[in-house]
């Protein structure tokens, strides 16, 4: 079989050919080209976005090393936001939170609030998602995606060669309401996702998560009534060097 053998989730390995593989753009060259700001802990920082051109924006945040547990939510208008996601992450250095927002249809606000105590600062990066951006490169590597009915759960685990995950969830044009958990170990969480919007299919959740170390599972809980169904696509965004292989 031609191309080269790449180990990613549920344990198995997959064919890819050089030719077609996925970008898997490096998050260190988006934080390298872009101007973080500060957002200290109990504040909140707001970036407004005037251009309809602008569908979608990318939303990074990190901090030093310490915990992570920001909120951020996007809307028409700054005053009342709509409620969007938190995060709660146990190391911001290792795993940085790493989304893209879509606001549709005229000029929107994104507003980061840290939730964290005073000396828990974060630093982040809000900028308009590019044509080359995190979305177009989060989805040219998915390759599955499944339903999760309301109420349900579903694991991904991937062993230790993958570095990073690729994840979208989207609805039919109902709420997506969703808790998204990377687990190293029976129920120990390193980082958390809850996330809500009115629409799923006009706003539907994408971002990278980080998987250093063995054993990660991703776990996708749909938090909302039976009704309410969710699609999910989880894969592999970067592979390591852990078999001797390239980085995708």
């Amino acid at each position: 079989m031609g191309g080269a053998l790449a180990p990613i989730g549920r344990g198995s390995l997959i064919a890819r050919s050089p030719g077609i593989m996925a970008p898997g753009r490096d998050l260190a060259e988006i934080w390298d080209n872009s101007s973080p700001v500060i957002v200290q802990g109990g504040s909140l920082r707001t970036w407004s976005f005037a251009n309809p051109a602008i569908e979608s924006v990318q939303v990074l945040l990190k901090t030093p090393g310490r915990p992570s547990t920001p909120t951020s939510s996007c809307g028409r208008d700054p005053l009342t936001p709509l409620p969007r996601c938190a995060s709660t992450v146990e190391d911001g250095a290792l795993r940085t939170f790493n989304a893209g927002d879509r606001h549709p249809r005229g000029p929107n606000t994104v507003a980061i609030r840290n939730i964290g105590q005073l000396e828990f600062p974060l630093d982040a990066v809000v900028r308009p998602d590019r044509d080359d951006g995190l979305a177009i490169s989060i989805a040219s590597v998915v390759t599955r995606s499944e339903t999760i009915q309301g109420g349900s759960v579903r694991t991904y685990p991937f062993n230790p060669s993958v570095d990073s995950v690729a994840i979208i969830l989207k609805t039919d044009g109902r709420p997506l309401n969703a808790r998204v958990e990377l687990l190293q170990g029976p129920n120990n969480n390193k980082q958390v996702v809850e996330l809500y919007t009115e629409d799923g299919m006009d706003r539907p959740f994408f971002a990278i998560i980080e998987t250093p170390g063995a054993g990660s599972v991703v776990r996708v809980v749909n938090s909302a009534p039976l009704e309410f169904p969710l699609y999910a696509s989880v894969d592999a965004y970067t592979i390591g060097n852990s078999y001797g292989w390239p980085r995708l």
